[in-house]
């Protein structure tokens, strides 16, 4: 959460600016949530395999790429404030239709359209909350920031650990259209970028697109990019995905209570690494501390993914989402700060985004792995030994992709917007 001694020093238009950056991408990443946590159920009611059910987590995945594209051009050229309204109020209408769902195909259709929508909110949330506070301050903020979307996790964890039994899905996802109340906040108390009002609005004036531009003449900074992107995708969704529906819920058979429990004691875990891990990163640089967490990650996996016990699996989702998310809560900052200043309200969400569509089919894969590769002998799915296997490899490519970095180019840690 976002502690009011921690916004001390912010004007107050920098404090309302970073709030509503932060619950913005909060309840976008606890409306996605909500499907992670619930599919199984969704495919039981819906009369259909969790396998076939995976598609909808995948075609959310592979659309953010468009949402960034369409609400960061607007952001460039219209400015970040009245875009983030208009994609909360989509991604709030589609979290409410999904409720209504009669069908698996309707459900996979609404969720694919709400992938376009939550690709729009990060990229614009991220660049007007780095382009307002101050410099020396953004790793600690790049980390709260991002960590809004473990928040959000949370979030639905504890509803669905709280709330499923007694209201069921449907209603979950009613809960989860509550987002467009943020519209209102935003519109009462966020100004407008002061950094897009300076600059950005003149190099719409004339010529190219400053998108085709930048791809023209900064391509191996966006390739580059989006690998490093995609590869802290499926970090995060080869940890997050599976984990409470498939091996909590699925392989371990804990209820839906013990099992939203111990994603929330996770949760929380990637609260810490990401504000602890953004904040280090200020000192000692934002790849150093990426390549740390990755290393500890990696030794991390066989409590995270073989314990037997409650408390072991517990503490090691703890500790696992405190290395992966402690990568994470630095990447606002450093896509920012790597970033063309001409199209910062594009770059950084569309090279996340991009990213997420090759990692899309994370869930699907993991599924694949543990029901075809390396099932149990009664035959039953081996989610433990396929995210071990997944992840270990996963991390290997983080830190090989992160080091490579530091030829394509700068970190820019204190660069000044």
């Amino acid at each position: 959460m976002v502690s009011p001694s921690v916004l001390r020093g912010l004007t107050r238009e920098q404090r309302n600016t970073f709030i509503a950056s932060f619950l913005g991408w909060t309840l976008d990443a606890f409306d996605f949530f909500l499907v992670v946590v619930v599919l199984r159920h969704v495919a039981s009611d819906l009369h259909a395999t969790f396998l076939a059910a995976s598609i909808a987590v995948t075609l959310t995945l592979a659309l953010r790429p468009l949402g960034a594209l369409i609400f960061g051009w607007f952001a460039d050229r219209y400015g970040r404030r009245v875009p983030l309204m208009v994609d909360v109020a989509c991604f709030s209408i589609l979290e409410l239709a999904t409720a209504l769902s009669p069908n698996l195909t309707v459900f996979i259709v609404l969720r694919a359209l709400y992938g376009i929508a939550m690709g729009g909110e990060w990229g614009i949330g991220a660049a007007l909350a780095m382009e307002v506070l101050p410099a020396e301050k953004r790793g600690l903020f790049s980390g709260i920031l991002q960590e809004g979307y473990a928040v959000g996790n949370l979030f639905a964890g504890l509803v669905f650990g709280l709330l499923f039994t007694h209201i069921g899905w449907r209603w979950m996802f009613v809960i989860g259209a509550l987002p467009a109340l943020l519209i209102f906040y935003i519109r009462s108390n966020v100004p407008e970028s002061p950094v897009w009002l300076a600059g950005n609005v003149r190099k719409f004036a004339a010529g190219p697109h400053p998108l085709l531009l930048a791809l023209r003449q900064r391509w191996p900074l966006f390739i580059y990019s989006v690998l490093f992107m995609a590869a802290f995708n499926f970090m995060s969704h080869g940890t997050q995905d599976p984990y409470v529906s498939a091996f909590l819920n699925g392989q371990h058979g804990f209820s839906p209570a013990l099992s939203g429990t111990i994603n929330s004691i996770a949760s929380i875990g990637a609260i810490v690494g990401g504000i602890l891990f953004g904040a280090l990163s200020q000192r000692f640089g934002r790849r150093s501390m990426i390549v740390i967490c990755a290393i500890l990650g990696a030794a991390l996996i066989p409590l995270w993914a073989f314990s037997t016990t409650v408390a072991m699996l517990a503490l090691g989702g703890f500790l696992m989402q405190v290395m992966v998310q402690g990568a994470w809560g630095i990447i606002p900052a450093h896509l920012n700060e790597i970033s063309p200043a001409e199209i910062r309200g594009t770059f950084p969400g569309f090279t996340y985004q991009f990213g997420n569509l090759i990692a899309s089919g994370t869930l699907t894969i993991e599924a694949l792995l543990a029901t075809k590769t390396f099932a149990l002998p009664n035959g039953h799915p081996n989610y433990a030994m396929a995210m071990a296997v997944f992840i270990g490899a996963v991390f290997a490519l983080v830190i090989v992709i992160t080091l490579i970095g530091y030829f394509i180019v700068p970190e820019h840690r204190d660069r000044t917007f």
